[in-house]
């Protein structure tokens, strides 16, 4: 089996203060099979509102900007507020963390491992 792929962000505050940079973003290998992603998300002791989100508008381009893509709310992972985890099953070719609420202390450590293929 061939080693998976891991992806962890922390994000400190509302997720429009960072601007959705790129670099915030987790792009999966898109040929893998079968396709599969766990993720995981631990948030601080600080109340906090998040979604996992994902977007099928990344092409492997050094062009792509995460603001305008379009972005799918992870439907297991909507509204959080405690520590949550999901997965993802079927393709997608983008994935992050969207704090919608909180202060600005308040962190969001989203992790992302695709499982390796055969």
């Amino acid at each position: 089996m061939a080693a998976g792929l891991l992806w962890t962000n922390t994000i400190t505050g509302l997720s429009s203060t960072i601007g959705f940079l790129s670099s915030l973003v987790f792009f999966p290998n898109v040929m893998q099979t079968p396709f599969n992603i766990g993720v995981g998300c631990v948030v601080s002791s600080t109340n906090i509102t998040f979604s996992v989100q994902h977007s099928f508008d990344y092409t492997g381009s050094s062009t792509f900007i995460s603001s305008n893509a379009r972005w799918f709310t992870n439907t297991g992972i909507s509204s959080a507020s405690s520590n949550v985890d999901g997965n993802y099953a079927f393709p997608v070719s983008a994935s992050r963390g969207n704090v919608t609420a909180g202060s600005s202390q308040g962190t969001l450590t989203v992790t992302l491992i695709q499982t390796g293929g055969v």
